[in-house]
């Protein structure tokens, strides 16, 4: 037993999400079903009490009909006492003579109350069979009190807000995990941005002692790489540096940052992989935070060369979608991806790498959709055979509405 409870202390809350949120739903379900299983037994035993009551009632009216004795007892405490449950008494006739209870709170006239009484009468028809008193020749209609008509419907409402509760604590502790992770990724992308400051600065300084060095001329390729390495580590620095505010976006040449950033990995990556860049025009221009949106196509295209271990083509595409978007489809011939994880794909710690963390994507999705109004998604794969993803980036004409409250890296 002692191993059990140190079984279930030791779980990790804020990394079984699934546990968490089943465990809440099963615990509001059981005391759900044991409000209404006690609540049940609470009404039975009313209506039981109740059925007693009438039948003392009706003994009693029964008897009064039939007796000249002082009745004063009988009237007092046992038929004038009646306060709960609505009885109608009808002659052999079926005509109401008398009734205890009954609400005539909308009635309006004399015509109103008898309409509401009729109307009453015939809900008791069919609740319950009359109690027939036969040495008065009348009979009593009857039905539960309202106090236990509520107590039927109270279980399903107690239920109902035992769920509602469940959800909400499940909903503030996702909520505060969240934020907790909010706070964390962006204290420690702040501290080393800080930190990659200094060197990144001094090896700025170091490429421009090498530009005016003698070894410039002999090593030109090499500088003017290593060059692109440092300004690369620069923006990186001020991607980490700005988490968390809300980014500039404007208008830019969409062509003109994918043509840079395909000529920056072109030599970084495995050789054996084949770009190719298509565009219906160039001067396609869209709704772009720059430094951002270089990281997304980063993402995808590392993701889609591990897809094809670092072997086959690798085709950009840019296009005018629609009035409103400009498209842009990024496709492999890697591995595929199966339809039923088109969406999972995107959520964070996903990889198919053992390696990978699950991130790249996360941060194209919520960079993409999150702080430029855009999509991303898998139009299409194909196992065996490639991925294609498609990114949308609202056009020119069009007003972004980046989401900020949780920063890059606050993923849901």
């Amino acid at each position: 037993m002692k191993n059990k409870f140190q079984d279930l202390a030791s779980i990790d809350f804020y990394q079984n999400k699934k546990l968490v949120k089943w465990l809440i739903f099963f615990i509001s379900v059981l005391l759900g079903l044991g409000s209404i299983g006690y609540t049940q037994r609470l009404v039975e035993e009313l209506r039981a009490r109740e059925n007693r009551q009438i039948l003392v009632l009706s003994a009693a009216l029964d008897y009064a009909a039939t007796t000249t004795e002082n009745l004063t007892f009988i009237n007092q405490e046992i038929i004038q006492q009646n306060y709960s449950f609505p009885i109608i008494l009808v002659d052999g006739l079926g005509n109401p003579i008398d009734f205890r209870n009954i609400d005539f709170k909308k009635s309006k006239n004399q015509a109103d109350s008898a309409q509401i009484l009729a109307r009453e009468l015939l809900e008791m028809q069919d609740d319950f069979p009359p109690i027939v008193l036969q040495e008065a020749g009348m009979r009593i209609y009857y039905r539960n009190s309202a106090l236990l008509t509520n107590l039927n419907y109270y279980p399903y409402i107690q239920l109902a807000v035992i769920l509602l509760f469940g959800v909400l604590v499940y909903v503030v502790f996702n909520q505060s995990k969240l934020s907790e992770q909010n706070r964390v990724w962006a204290g420690l992308t702040k501290e080393t941005a800080h930190q990659l400051g200094t060197p990144i600065a001094s090896l700025m300084a170091w490429m421009d002692y090498l530009k005016n060095s003698p070894v410039w001329d002999e090593n030109k390729e090499i500088i003017q790489e290593m060059d692109k390495d440092v300004t690369k580590l620069r923006v990186v620095t001020e991607r980490f540096s700005s988490i968390g505010s809300s980014p500039v976006i404007q208008p830019e040449n969409v062509f003109e940052i994918i043509e840079d950033t395909v000529s920056y990995l072109r030599p970084r990556i495995s050789t054996k992989v084949e770009w190719e860049l298509h565009s219906d025009s160039k001067e396609l221009i869209a709704l772009i935070n720059k430094p951002l949106f270089d990281w997304v196509l980063e993402n995808v295209c590392k993701n889609a060369v591990d897809a094809m271990k670092g072997k086959g083509i690798l085709r950009i595409s840019l296009f005018q979608e629609s009035d409103k978007f400009v498209g842009i489809d990024i496709s492999d011939t890697g591995i595929g991806i199966e339809k039923m994880k088109y969406k999972k794909v995107f959520t964070p710690g996903f990889s198919s790498r053992k390696r990978g963390w699950g991130l790249g994507l996360t941060l194209a999705k919520r960079i993409v959709e999150g702080y430029h109004g855009g999509k991303i998604f898998v139009k299409q794969s194909e196992l065996g055979k490639g991925t294609t993803f498609r990114i949308l980036l609202l056009g020119p004409k069009e007003e972004a509405t980046p989401f900020v409250s949780k920063g890059i890296m606050g993923m849901s």
